[in-house]
């Protein structure tokens, strides 16, 4: 991997030329920059932050962010505070997106090339960060490179049948929404990094399947200015550690006396892992192994168990569902009934919002968030594939799963149309138009849309046009 290769050649660059000083020199210092060329490829851009302190003469630790739908700029603004809190320079790739390997792979590279010859950066403690398909970029970036101090891992772990081994050398910070439908792989995650012997740290957050609120960020790189303390990659500040040692404590003393046991348990050994060798742990390490103990905590621990196994069963009988019904729209199957997946979706929503036990609502809600992100990538090759039929059965699904989404209509919309329902793309559109936050914007995207010229001669669509 050329990455690699680059990373382990860059830190011996001793300085930077007066060209490249000038240039960064032009650059605002404390704000975000949506969008910077790479001067090698500019048609690689990403959005940028300079903490309001940095200077040349100062190496810096620096945070490479992946966003699953290269929103470089909305991916950064997370990073924002914490950037300027903990002294970090942050990239994000306008980029990188979910998809084929090479693309990332060209994106990182030019994004990682660029701020290294612009800026002053400490090249032991480089940070990759993602969210979802983002995620699983920076782990595997991480992996490959053997250059970085730290991953960020957030909504996802690593690659699909991959995992971490002894002989990775980074430290994991996982983060993910309690209703995230990726909750049941990120928490488990932890038990397969501390067999591999990788510093690690779980934070849950409330919310769904999306980037964690900025105060986890803060959270998040304050957690490896520790390890880089413990690492020896940074001098030590013990007020900074004993600031961080009593919010944790105070967090894990704050679970346990609201009755949540489970996640005190888990504060109390993070704690005792994290701060080892750099505070007194005993009275984190003795709260974690009573609480272990603990049969409200093991009673947790078996019913979360079976919550991801109920979660991952209602999310597989919809998929299989839309398989089957897809399948047989191919092969004339009279045996599936007809709606079946999207009726199962909306079935499940329904179960969703009329739960009234808050634990029993987010099994559903997850499970629901994969169907949706299921349907939408089963859809999406479908579609590549030019198998129309499938792909209209999969945005259905997904839009029974998510009534809300603009982008789910208008993808049922065009698969509707290049399968040959004209009635249902325009039924399609509708709600897409109803659901639209910029009528402007869904106007053009009517206007250029190639998949929907089938439909564009209808008085409907014109009607929508109007609109």
């Amino acid at each position: 991997m050329v990455l690699a290769a680059f990373l382990l050649t860059i830190s011996s660059m001793a300085s930077l030329s007066l060209a490249q000083t000038e240039s960064t020199s032009l650059l605002p210092l404390g704000a975000v920059i949506p969008r910077v060329a790479a001067a090698q490829d500019p048609q690689q851009t990403y959005a940028l932050y300079l903490p309001k302190r940095y200077s040349q003469e100062t190496r810096w630790p620096v945070v490479y962010i992946f966003d699953p739908l290269a929103r470089g700029e909305l991916a950064l603004r997370q990073f924002e505070h914490a950037a300027e809190l903990n002294g970090f320079i942050v990239a994000a790739s306008n980029n990188s997106r979910n998809g084929p390997a090479a693309p990332q792979i060209a994106a990182a590279q030019a994004m990682v090339d660029d701020t290294q010859q612009r800026f002053s950066v400490d090249t032991q403690r480089i940070y990759f960060a993602g969210f979802s398909g983002g995620a699983r970029v920076s782990s595997q970036l991480a992996v490959l490179c053997k250059c970085a101090a730290g991953v960020l891992l957030s909504g996802a772990g690593f690659p699909v049948r991959s995992r971490p081994t002894p002989d990775v050398k980074f430290a994991v910070f996982s983060a993910v929404g309690n209703a995230d439908f990726n909750y049941s792989e990120v928490v488990p995650l932890q038990e397969q990094l501390e067999k591999a012997a990788l510093p690690s740290w779980l934070r849950v957050f409330d919310g769904p399947h999306e980037w964690p609120p900025a105060e986890v960020m803060d959270e998040a790189l304050a957690w490896f200015r520790v390890q880089a303390m413990k690492s020896k990659l940074q001098p030590r500040d013990n007020i900074f550690i004993a600031a961080q040692f009593a919010a944790t404590n105070q967090r894990a003393a704050s679970q346990e006396q609201s009755g949540d046991l489970l996640s005190a348990w888990r504060e109390y050994r993070q704690a005792a892992g994290t701060f080892d060798s750099l505070m007194d742990v005993a009275a984190d390490r003795a709260n974690a192994e009573s609480l272990a103990k603990d049969k409200v905590v093991r009673d947790r621990l078996k019913r979360e168990r079976a919550d991801f196994e109920e979660q991952s069963r209602l999310s597989d009988d919809v998929l299989s569902a839309a398989f089957r019904l897809a399948a047989s729209s191919t092969n004339s199957d009279p045996s599936v009934p007809a709606q079946s997946a999207a009726q199962l979706a909306r079935d499940l929503r329904k179960r969703s919002l009329a739960e009234k036990k808050p634990d029993r609502a987010l099994i559903f809600k997850r499970a629901l968030g994969g169907v949706f992100i299921g349907s939408i990538e089963a859809g999406n090759a479908a579609l590549e594939k030019k198998d129309n039929a499938m792909a209209v059965q999969y945005f259905a699904c997904a839009a029974e799963a998510n009534p809300e989404s603009e982008w789910v209509f208008r993808q049922l919309a065009i698969a509707r149309a290049l399968s040959g329902d004209h009635k249902g793309a325009i039924e399609a559109l509708r709600s897409a138009h109803k659901l639209s936050k910029d009528l402007t914007v869904f106007s053009n995207w009517l206007d250029t849309e190639p998949n929907l010229t089938s439909v564009r001669a209808m008085s409907e669509f014109k009607a929508l046009r109007a609109n």
